[in-house]
Order: C-alpha cells, then sequence, then structure tokens
C-alpha cells in the first residue's frame, strides 16, 4: 500500500466515511481475513476502488487515473513488455507533447519511471492507479487468441523444422486456453466437437463467444490433456466424469471445475473458472441502491431470522449471499455454511461441501450444523420441504440464516416458501428480507454513445406508468448504447451488473402473509411501501446510463398491459 494504514485511517475518519467503532470492525476483519485495510473497506461497503484510489490520490497530491474509462492506444502500451508492466503494476496509457503517462500502484517508484525515461528519451508523468484497476486492464497486452494459437504451431515449426500434428504442443494450447479466459474474465469454457473442428467458446457477462477453431484430429489430445489435469480416467469416453483443476498463474492459484460429456461428434469439455482474485463482494459494487443496501444491512444486524436471495440460475445469488458473509464475517461470530458445490473459500468460515454418496445433502448437513453453534447458517439452496422446515427452525431458534431460492421474483418467494409446507405463520415470523435479483450487461464506458427514444414507443414494451415514473414526462427519452470497440470486442457492453428488489418483511407484510393473500397483493403492499421493483431499479440503471432497454427487458420479461 503507498500509505500507511494510519494514514488510510485518518482520511476514513477526515472524509467521514466511517466512525471509530465501525473502522475498528474492518480493521479486525482484515486481520482475519488476511488481507489489506484499503481491500477491508471495499468488501465492507465503506468505500468503492475508484473512490478510494482517488481519496488517496488527493492526499498525496498526484493525479489520478481510471483506466477502465479510457481508451489506451496499442503502440503506447507496448512501450513496456508485459512481463515488466505485471511484476511493476504500471502501464502506459498515454503519449503526448509532455511526455509518456504512466499509471502505477506505487508513484513513488523512480527506478522504474528513469528506465522508462531513459529507454525512451521522454520525461515520464506518474498517475495513480488503484491495483484492481490495473489488474483489470492487463487485458490491452494480448493479440487475438486465434493469432496467438497460430503463432504458437509457427513457433514450433522454426524450432523443430515441421510440425506433425502428433507433436503438437497440446499442454501449452490448454494453458493458453485457460489463460487467455481468466484474462478475459470468462466464467467457463466451452470445448466442443463439430463435424469438421474443435470450436472453443468463452462465456463471457453470461454471453457466449466463438474465440478459436482447432483442428478436428486435436480435438481428442486436448480433451485427454484436460483428464490428465482433473485425474480422470483417458480410457473412458462413453460416460460424464467431472473433476477439478487446480492450476498455477502468476495472478493467483486458480481453481477450475471441470466437466466431461459424451456427444455425438466427440467429448464435450466445459471448464469452469472459479477465480477469487479482485472477486468484488461488496454490494454497492454489484449495483444495489443505498436505500436497499439499508434494509439488507438492517437485516444482517438481527441475531435471528432469514435473508433468503432469489432469481434464476446464473443471476448472481449466491455472489450477494457471499457479500453479505463478508460483511457478517468477524471473529466472535462462527458463520457455517452447506453448498454445492463451495466455489469460493472464506478465511474463517466453515464451509461444508454436499455429497449425496454419504447422505450429506442440505437438509443432514443443516441438521449437523445447528448442533455445531453456529451464529450464522448459510444453506447453499432451499430445495425441498424438509430443507425448508430446518432453516425455517433454525432462524425461529436464535439462528440468522441465509439461502437462496428459485423464485421469479421477491413476493412470489413467501407463497414458495409455504407450498413447501411451511406454516404461513412461520414464514411470517422468520423472514426479514428477500433479495431478488438479475444481472445485466453494463455498457461498454469507452464507446459508449447517446441515443433517443419516444416515450410511445418504449410504452410497447413498459407500462405507460412506469416510464413516467422513472423518466417523467418527456416525449423522447436520452438513453446510451455501446458502439463496439476492440475491448468490448465490438459488442458494446463490457462486465455486468445487479437489478435488485428488496423487499423487508415489515408488520403489515406479516399480515398479509398469515392471512395467506397471494403474492401480488404482497408485491403491492410493499411497493405502497417503497419497494424498488427490478424493472425501476433496471431503468433506473438505463436513466444514468449504465446499462440498456434491451438488457432490462431481457431479464426481467416485462409485457405491456
Amino acid at each position: 500500500m503507498i500509505i500507511s494504514d494510519e494514514q488510510l485511517k485518518s482520511l476514513i475518519l477526515e472524509n467521514n466515511l466511517a466512525t471509530q467503532i465501525k473502522l475498528a470492525e474492518v480493521m479486525e476483519f482484515a486481520k482475519n481475513s488476511d488481507i489489506t485495510l484499503a481491500d477491508a473497506l471495499i468488501e465492507k461497503d465503506i468505500v468503492s476502488d475508484e473512490n478510494l484510489g482517488q481519496l488517496i490520490a488527493n492526499y498525496l497530491k498526484l493525479p489520478f487515473i481510471n483506466l477502465s474509462k479510457i481508451s489506451i492506444p496499442d503502440d503506447v502500451v507496448r512501450i513496456i513488455p508485459e512481463k515488466i508492466a505485471r511484476k511493476q503494476k504500471i502501464i502506459p496509457f498515454s503519449r503526448d507533447e509532455y511526455g509518456i503517462k504512466l499509471a502505477m500502484t506505487d508513484p513513488g517508484n523512480s527506478q522504474i519511471q528513469e528506465m522508462i525515461s531513459k529507454k525512451t528519451s521522454e520525461k515520464v508523468i506518474p498517475y495513480l492507479a488503484t491495483e484492481r484497476d490495473i489488474f483489470n486492464t492487463f487485458h490491452v497486452f494480448r493479440k487475438e487468441l486465434q493469432k496467438t494459437y497460430e503463432g504458437l504451431f509457427s513457433e514450433e515449426i522454426t524450432k523443430t523444422g515441421s510440425l506433425v500434428i502428433d507433436e503438437a504442443p497440446i499442454a501449452k494450447i490448454v494453458d493458453l486456453l485457460v489463460d487467455f479466459a481468466y484474462q478475459d474474465k470468462a466464467s467457463d469454457i466451452h470445448i466442443e466437437a463439430e463435424e469438421r473442428n474443435s470450436l472453443v467458446r468463452f462465456r463471457i457477462d453470461g454471453i457466449l463467444h466463438d474465440v478459436l477453431f482447432l483442428p478436428k484430429n486435436l480435438h481428442e489430445r486436448v480433451i485427454s490433456r484436460i483428464k490428465v489435469l482433473s485425474k480422470l480416467r483417458t480410457d473412458e469416453h462413453m460416460a460424464p466424469q467431472d473433476g477439478k483443476i487446480r492450476m498455477k498463474l502468476d495472478e493467483e492459484n486458480l481453481d477450475i471445475r471441470v466437466s466431461i460429456l459424451p456427444m455425438v461428434d466427440g467429448e464435450k469439455a466445459v471448464l469452469r473458472l472459479l477465480s477469487s482474485r479482485f472477486r468484488q463482494f461488496s454490494l454497492l459494487d454489484l449495483g444495489m441502491q443505498e436505500k436497499d443496501l439499508k434494509k439488507v444491512t438492517a437485516a444482517t444486524k438481527k441475531s435471528y431470522g432469514m435473508i433468503l436471495s432469489t432469481g434464476p440460475t446464473g443471476s448472481g445469488k449466491t455472489t450477494s449471499i457471499y457479500s453479505i458473509l463478508k460483511i457478517l464475517n468477524t471473529r466472535e461470530k462462527n458463520i457455517t455454511t452447506i453448498e454445492d458445490p463451495v466455489e469460493y473459500r472464506i478465511k474463517g468460515v466453515n464451509q461444508i461441501q454436499t455429497n449425496p454418496k454419504t447422505n450429506l445433502t442440505f437438509a443432514s448437513g443443516l441438521r449437523s450444523i445447528l448442533r455445531q453453534d453456529p451464529n450464522i447458517v448459510f444453506v447453499g439452496e432451499i430445495r425441498d420441504s424438509e430443507t425448508a422446515g430446518i432453516a425455517v427452525n433454525a432462524a425461529l431458534t436464535g439462528h440468522l440464516v441465509l439461502s437462496t431460492i428459485h423464485t421469479n421474483d421477491s413476493a412470489t418467494t413467501l407463497p414458495r416458501l409455504i407450498d413447501m409446507k411451511v406454516e404461513p405463520f412461520l414464514v411470517a415470523s422468520t423472514v426479514n428480507v428477500i433479495i431478488a435479483q438479475r444481472l445485466v450487461r453494463k455498457i461498454c464506458d469507452l464507446c459508449k454513445t447517446s441515443v433517443a427514444i419516444t416515450a410511445g414507443e418504449l410504452a410497447k414494451h413498459i407500462p405507460s406508468e412506469i416510464i413516467k415514473k422513472n423518466f417523467g414526462e418527456a416525449v423522447e427519452i436520452k438513453t446510451y448504447v455501446g458502439k463496439g470497440c476492440k475491448i468490448c470486442h465490438n459488442i458494446g457492453y463490457a462486465g455486468r451488473i445487479g437489478v435488485f428488489e428488496v423487499l423487508e418483511v415489515t408488520k403489515n407484510i406479516r399480515k398479509l402473509i398469515t392471512e395467506k393473500n397471494d403474492a401480488d397483493v404482497i408485491a403491492r403492499a410493499a411497493i405502497q411501501e417503497g419497494m424498488t421493483t427490478m424493472l425501476d431499479d433496471g431503468l433506473q440503471k438505463v436513466a444514468k446510463g449504465t446499462t440498456t432497454i434491451e438488457e432490462v427487458l431481457r431479464v426481467t420479461k416485462v409485457e405491456s398491459s
């Protein structure tokens, strides 16, 4: 860290970002989690990464740069070799008549500045950038995967004078796939056999992209290499297999979940990348509004009851629950989880993996957890009546229970629990807050442009009263789209953000639950009490230029009345 923890503490207090008591809690959390105070402040939602960087830069009287919001020319970035940039945590981002502008995590490092100045015969102007921001910008150094792969073969031919396909550098190809997927922030790698070739696709921001075509005769060997790494049977080609790989990258030890499945044209492999480096667990970073964050924070301060996160697969439910667990994770609390699978390790939290072979299910595991004297319990998912009943009883008997459940919105979660044979009065007594969510793609900041849409056009998809509520009476509404650029792979989107609906179970909502009212009645009552629906939250993000109308409609599937 460029400034000491004492200086950082003073900065936080001077700017009224936290009280002495809250700051002491965050410091304890940092110590127990073995992370820096800066990372702890971000994870505990005290300050965002960008704001913290700006705060430190102002304190040190240094210029600050947010690299995610600018386009860096190719010739500028290549002033420094990638290896040096990664080692020194620096990126050159601009060049003009005054010199080379250099983003650094430590602008006090004069040695590297002198080296660049000597090499280029130009002045170096240091700017402070956060470590997360620099790490996320390293992708600017890389070529396209297909070109890098072809370069790998050329290199092999130069060495040996020829390239027999049986001598193809398979280990290097697999390493290349993982490295590129990791740098592109892909969640999954799909390797599938087609009639004439082998197709590699990355899932980035929830969408699959074709990234590489391999010769068909390399497909089996790539799959075989993946089987060897994940300790699976290489002679088994007709049955599904699941395994795990731990791969050492420059940035971290990466865990990868592997699934192999036989298809008509050959086996298909799907690799799920479980990266924890710079994974932002902050609810603010995930896109939750201050008003909703206060409701969730109030629920976390209760010593018993339930906090439920709901939405379809891939909507970020588990990430939201993990962010809450990070906030709750202090030394004096015993937090135990049962998950399927345990995707991310949280230091100081006891995490259990379900195992059907040994009858370790959510229900049986939860029973055992309750004999372990827990304060807080996280159940990966409430899937059946048995798990629901045990979770509700745990919440009634002085435990704070967090879980996920599959429903369309926050209000339908309540009747769903009743369908699982939980008495309405028990649901009303135990549920504190329900977080419904979806993930929308964010417009790429580098190619964002404004477009106008008429209220009449929008009314074909969204009820008029909701349009007026979020955009006012204007006939023409200003929205934004991404034109597409090199940084966002010409799709106009980069990264994802959540749209949330937080239902707080108030006295009035409890009454409606016990009277067995349906979800529509509960939803209307919650909206009257000030609940922001997912559609409203999404449209507010459209108005701010964070996402597009199309994205919000895609995930909320709204029909005009």
